[in-house]
């Protein structure tokens, strides 16, 4: 454990030797959403592959950079990429930089990704706000000794997704004029996507949609204390029954057209969010 609080530390003085802002708010995005992180004014980008201990990401459509800067009237810190399980990362390894946004203040964190939607009500292109999330990763990323500088060794997860930022995620959605949806968000390990099969049980669990990210980054989060806002792009529908064939190419360009919704709702809650 030492070894790990320790590099989260060198991680942390890294950054804070390159950037002259305290950041407010962290932001991961997800596939086909980092465009986002150029809307950060004054920015500073830091690539992943130089700051101590952080992992590269090698999945296409994320940058793997951290840019940090203004927006909104917010500090924040963009991750223009994540870190994937399925990447051969561990569990440690996939939310190091969530510990590292923690160190350098944060006590925010907007979480994005791109989805299937399990939902018979959704459609692809649709924004999903996270309520609540079935972890089916097989995995965990607080087993190990717990860091208690960052929080308890069992953490309550019963309020991960801040009800408060639920509410006004969907009330700034009404004033742009769009409906924004709401559901529980399963993440599994991928990397590939799910049978017909496997559908159908993650619906009969409750799932709205499932991707491959979020879940442990947001249990990360919900131990070090940060109140968080997941939201989803609803790239594909994921229903069992009538699942057609899928690639990472479509996602991308579903991600692609639901981009100027998704950065429009960013910009007009961030001013509200602290």
């Amino acid at each position: 454990m030492a070894n790990r609080l320790q590099q989260i530390e060198e991680g942390v003085r890294f950054i804070q030797e390159k950037i002259q802002l305290k950041p407010d708010i962290g932001l991961i995005l997800g596939s086909g959403l980092g465009v986002l992180a150029e809307e950060i004014e004054n920015p500073i980008i830091i690539d992943f592959h130089d700051i101590p201990h952080f992992p590269p990401s090698t999945v296409a459509g994320h940058e793997g950079r951290l840019v940090v800067g203004t927006l909104g009237g917010k500090s924040v810190i963009a991750m223009q990429g994540r870190i994937h399980y399925y990447e051969g990362y561990t569990m440690s390894q996939v939310v190091f930089p969530v510990y590292v946004m923690k160190g350098l203040g944060i006590s925010s964190l907007i979480v994005t990704n791109a989805c299937g939607g399990i939902n018979r009500g959704f459609q692809a292109g649709d924004l999903m706000v996270i309520e609540d999330h079935l972890n089916l990763t097989g995995d965990h990323p607080l087993i190990g000794p717990n860091m208690e500088i960052f929080g308890p060794r069992f953490p309550d997860m019963s309020r991960a997704y801040h009800p408060e930022y639920r509410e006004l995620a969907k009330r700034k959605a009404v004033e742009l004029g769009f409906t924004l949806q709401e559901g529980v968000y399963a993440g599994i390990s991928g990397p590939a996507y799910s049978t017909p099969t496997e559908l159908i049980m993650l619906a009969r669990f409750g799932a709205d949609a499932v991707g491959m990210s979020t879940v442990p980054e947001v249990i990360a989060a919900a131990h070090a204390g940060l109140k968080v806002l997941g939201i989803s792009c609803v790239t594909d529908k994921a229903v069992g029954e009538e699942l057609e064939p899928l690639s990472h190419e479509q996602v991308m360009e579903m991600a692609l057209q639901a981009r100027p919704r998704f950065i429009s709702l960013v910009k007009a809650l961030l001013p509200e969010v602290h």
